[in-house]
């Protein structure tokens, strides 16, 4: 008997919470995946807290899942909408207000690595060229990861042009009670962070270097990332302080380059290949983006960028190609609305969640 998400839902329906309601009427149930035999699924508390406590009940609903015919494996997955409340401080250092965060500024002399012992694989997106979509294949990635039951953290290192905010529909400012750990926000079932988040949206950042390497300094080893199996940084244009510090401090598994089939942006593509080359940074594989345009109204199939670009570069350079994507409106305005297109069932969510099993399968996350 072949299990559906709707009979998922009507056994997750009796699984009943302590304060009223069940796990599909309080809607915390999210990315529910069947595959098969193998059912994987997240429960989204409201805060870590009520996370903590609601342990017993995921093993239950997975427990329940388990039971029903067809099934052979669940996986629950408990996340966290929002930051755990902190206790506040003492009353000689409260003035009324939590502690202030600074943003930016020199980095901090270090030893070793900035990355967290809690994340397991960090995973750079470059593109040398900007304006190729990297930032779309980032959130899209990390949602499809997620809903494949991997924990997923999202770092929007691009400082000057920050876009992950928009595409994963949160704007609230992360909190520091103490004015040093930040608490990174949630979203799609992904944890995320964002120099979008810390500013004003309106206000361009003018930083020097520096400033750069310290906020990414910050953003790397500040926030709580809690343990997670991946971390997708996704990075700014070019081959400069950002891509140095990821590298040289953060010890990336690898690298992910995106880019169109056109020459001018596989120019600059091979020239952030060979900084991660140089930097020792192996490529993971690349993705042509924009590959094709089918039209809506008469299915007339265009390459406006060129087609196969990419494919023949990888091949070239013996690195994997991880797949072609094409110009979608839905993709676009998805990502303007702040859910991205992977977190859907539509075929641009099954062309991500190919791309997340094949890293997933390759060992890479």
């Amino acid at each position: 008997m072949t299990v559906t998400p709707a009979s998922i839902k009507a056994r997750l329906a009796q699984m009943e919470l302590p304060d009223g309601g069940d796990l599909i009427s309080r809607d915390l149930v999210r990315a529910l995946t069947v595959e098969g035999d193998h059912v994987r699924f997240v429960i989204e508390a409201p805060s870590p807290d009520i996370a903590r406590q609601m342990e017993p009940l995921r093993a239950a609903a997975e427990r329940a899942v388990m039971e029903l015919d067809g099934v052979a494996r669940a996986t629950a997955v408990l996340t966290a909408h929002g930051p755990a409340p902190k206790t506040p401080p003492a009353p000689a250092a409260q003035g009324g207000q939590p502690p202030s965060l600074k943003i930016g500024g020199h980095p901090k002399p270090t030893e070793g690595s900035l990355k967290p012992a809690s994340v397991k694989t960090i995973i750079a997106v470059g593109s040398g060229k900007g304006g190729v979509g990297k930032s779309t294949v980032s959130s899209n990635l990390a949602v499809a990861l997620a809903r494949a039951g991997k924990r997923v953290g999202l770092l929007d290192a691009d400082i000057y042009g920050p876009s992950q905010p928009r595409m994963m529909g949160v704007s609230k400012r992360p909190a520091s009670p103490d004015g040093k750990i930040i608490e990174p926000l949630h979203a799609h079932g992904v944890t995320m962070m964002s120099i979008g988040l810390m500013l004003d949206p309106a206000k361009a950042v003018i930083w020097r270097g520096p400033m750069l390497m310290g906020a990414l300094q910050q953003m790397i080893s500040q926030v709580n990332w809690g343990t997670l199996d991946v971390l997708i940084v996704d990075l700014p244009p070019g081959t400069g302080d950002v891509q140095l510090t990821l590298c040289q401090k953060a010890e990336p598994t690898g690298a992910i380059i995106v880019s169109t089939p056109q020459d001018v942006a596989l120019l600059d593509a091979r020239k952030a290949m060979d900084m991660f080359d140089t930097l020792k940074t192996p490529i993971l594989g690349m993705i042509e983006n924009m590959s094709t345009y089918v039209c809506p109204e008469c299915g007339h199939e265009a390459q406006i960028f060129g087609h196969g670009g990419v494919e023949a570069e990888a091949k070239k350079l013996g690195v994997p190609f991880l797949g072609a994507l094409p110009i979608d409106l839905e993709t676009r305005l998805a990502g303007d609305d702040g859910t991205p297109i992977a977190a859907g069932d539509g075929p641009m969510a099954g062309v991500y969640a190919a791309l997340a099993e094949r890293l997933i399968k390759g060992g890479v996350v």
